[in-house]
């Protein structure tokens, strides 16, 4: 079996346990699912990297800020930054719509780069930015027909105590 077409290896009760885990943080049954698909979708995109002479760590790096630049208008350190976030992962506290449209950026770089046989890092560059480019002008779109912005500064971080008002 290729890389690209291998099966996760992951521990019995996986799944169980992490809706377990997001469900006592709050997040609603829609919003896991979305998660889960999304990582699901990051994952066959990394095993084609991994499979076509892209190296992990600063290679994937690249990639990833990539396609997260082309789709939302920022990097994923702004993106951080937007919703403070330190440390966190930034998609364990992005919106439905951010998740559905990093998800769409990743499997349209994927099948670009299927498409294209893309290997290497420069090869793969091009795929990112053109996936990136297809999730782009969905957001764009979405985005005039609705009013509002789908990259924000939204968050599950618990409520801070510097963020309480002060009582008179």
């Amino acid at each position: 079996m290729s890389a690209s077409r291998r099966l996760p290896i992951r521990p019995l009760g996986w799944s169980v346990r992490t809706r377990g885990n997001w469900r006592k943080l709050g997040r609603s049954e829609k919003w896991i699912t979305q998660s889960m698909t999304g990582q699901e979708t990051r994952n066959k995109l990394t095993d084609y990297w991994a499979a076509h002479e892209v190296t992990k760590g600063q290679e994937f790096a690249i990639l990833t800020n990539l396609i997260h630049e082309e789709w939302s208008g920022v990097s994923v350190k702004e993106h951080k930054d937007m919703k403070g976030l330190e440390s966190r992962n930034l998609r364990d506290h992005m919106t439905e719509a951010e998740l559905i449209f990093t998800a769409l950026a990743e499997l349209s770089t994927r099948q670009i780069a299927e498409t294209e046989t893309a290997v290497g890092l420069p090869a793969n560059k091009k795929a990112a930015k053109t996936g990136g480019g297809i999730a782009h002008r969905a957001r764009v779109e979405l985005e005039s027909k609705t009013g509002r912005k789908v990259v924000t500064g939204e968050n599950y971080l618990p409520p801070s105590k510097s963020r309480r008002t002060l009582k008179p």
